[in-house]
């Protein structure tokens, strides 16, 4: 069994999704075993909120005991002010994970969506309900807590023989990726998505 911690980066609010991914091949299955979401204090400085933050995941590894991280990685589209304060949470999230000795995977969220919804574009509504319906869960978990559920389940579908370069995203399962979008996998294109069998009950 190998527990994975999902983490969806943000300054002012970050979710963490904790699964557990047991068997390989056809036999693989998703346990569920926790989400929520670490809130900075609003009004606070940078440092405060990035240090509010860091502290939290410390607790949250320490108490679930993961054996990776997975991590969304930077979305290119925002605007350079958003970029550089997704960065710096990012970065905080990074040491964090640095000095638990884990190991770090990053996904772009077009994979990620493809993955879990098999497509690139789904909304983050579809996420909710595809991440409810994958991990077999009573109610749909709040959007970041959902995405982070949803990167943890990203990574546990890669083959876990196969090395994964701290910042390169990794190909879908059935390799679709767009040649022109520098490894990056085309958010047109019809992956295919977890089926709930892989529940673990």
């Amino acid at each position: 069994m190998t527990r994975i911690l999902g983490i969806d980066p943000g300054t002012r609010t970050v979710g963490y999704g904790v699964i557990d991914r047991v068997g390989e091949g056809h036999d693989l299955r998703f346990g569920y075993v926790e989400c929520g979401l670490v809130r900075a204090p609003t009004g606070q400085p940078m440092m405060t909120r990035l240090h509010v933050i860091g502290t939290t995941l410390a607790e949250i590894i320490e108490e679930y005991r993961p054996d990776q991280v997975a991590l969304e990685m930077a979305f290119h589209g925002r605007n350079a002010a958003s970029a550089l304060k997704l960065g710096q949470a990012r970065g905080a999230i990074m040491l964090v994970v640095a000095g638990a000795g884990l190991s770090l995977h990053e996904y772009a969220p077009a994979q990620i969506k493809q993955v879990v919804a098999g497509h690139g574009r789904a909304t983050k509504e579809q996420i909710q309900q595809r991440v409810r319906l994958l991990l077999g869960l009573r109610r749909e978990p709040a959007a970041d807590a959902a995405d982070a559920l949803a990167i943890a389940l990203c990574h546990g579908t890669q083959d876990p023989g196969r090395p994964h370069p701290q910042g390169q995203p990794q190909p879908e399962p059935d390799g679709q990726v767009d040649a022109q979008s520098d490894g990056q996998p085309d958010p047109s294109s019809k992956g295919q998505p977890l089926m709930p069998a892989q529940v673990q009950t």
